[in-house]
């Protein structure tokens, strides 16, 4: 029977020791206690996580949460698996099964698997008038969001291998951020969307950069999103500029951290000039936010 220690949550950090029986490596040497950690500790709708699992270097990780594959890559410094995920915004409250399993040299399987608890977030609803086309775009729209929606499944569906990102993430532009993300947001008196990024109340042609390391994966204008760059930072996690006045980088292009993607503008569906800036990790929308706020240097 494998033994379970669990300590109460410190601030900002839930740790969840499980102690494993040792396996002997092919080597001979043994393979030490196992643990899964979750930052941030309290899970919300909409909220990054950062999965800590320690495990040896030799070891082959799976896992899965909520439907979607966790994809673990070593730190930096080589003392721990990391995998960088999230719940998307419309995540229902409840629990969740986390699930993670370690193969070990030798053949031997630890199920390292725990429940998780989502929390509600509390989001505010907003009223918006814009232009009428974009509450009821006519037939010609209608075929250029269409297209536009393929184009973007397009996209999405593939992505690196490997973390393109290093460190913490920083902010796309040098302007204040409202917190609109998961906003219920009304256009013209219609319940419409969900707010799925942050604003920031960027000028017009403000510098946009890229908040981290990456591949320029869509670089052009769209219908709602109007002149709009997403990033590919590997694994299934992209973010998403949109609205800029003008476009400073092209699809297929490498771009490193603090970047210029362009500058801000008020393309598309806006009220005025802003930068929509959004993130994505394998079809979740995750608070940017909060994916700011997180300490990632111990993992790249």
């Amino acid at each position: 029977m494998i033994p379970l220690r669990l300590r109460l949550p410190l601030p900002g950090l839930l740790l969840i020791s499980i102690a494993l029986a040792a396996a002997r490596a092919e080597d001979g040497t043994q393979t030490g206690p196992q643990s899964v950690t979750l930052t941030p500790a309290i899970v919300v709708a909409g909220s990054p996580e950062l999965i800590r699992v320690e495990a040896p270097a030799t070891a082959q990780l799976e896992g899965e949460w909520l439907g979607r594959k966790l994809q673990f890559f070593r730190s930096r410094a080589g003392r721990a698996w990391f995998a960088l995920a999230g719940i998307d915004v419309e995540a229902a409250p409840g629990p969740s099964a986390l699930r993670i399993e370690a193969r070990l040299a030798g053949g031997v399987s630890r199920d390292m698997s725990r429940k998780i608890v989502i929390h509600a977030a509390h989001y505010r609803t907003g009223a918006l008038t814009v232009a009428p086309k974009f509450v009821q775009p006519g037939p010609e729209e209608m075929k250029e969001i269409e297209a536009e929606a393929q184009l973007k499944a397009k996209v999405f569906a593939a992505s690196a291998p490997e973390p393109e990102w290093m460190g913490d993430f920083r902010a796309p532009v040098a302007a204040a951020p409202t917190d609109s993300f998961g906003t219920r947001r009304m256009f013209n008196g219609k319940l419409a969307s969900i707010h799925k990024g942050m604003d920031f109340r960027a000028h017009m042609g403000t510098v946009v950069r890229a908040a981290n390391s990456g591949t320029v994966v869509l670089a052009r204008p769209l219908y709602y999103e109007g002149n709009c760059v997403i990033i590919d930072h590997g694994l299934g996690l992209f973010t998403l500029s949109m609205h800029f006045s003008r476009i400073g980088v092209k699809e297929g292009q490498h771009v490193a951290a603090g970047q210029p993607l362009g500058l801000s503008g008020a393309t598309g569906r806006v009220t005025g000039p802003h930068l929509h800036w959004a993130v994505r990790w394998q079809g979740a929308y995750l608070d940017p936010a909060k994916l700011l706020r997180l300490n990632l240097a111990q993992a790249r």
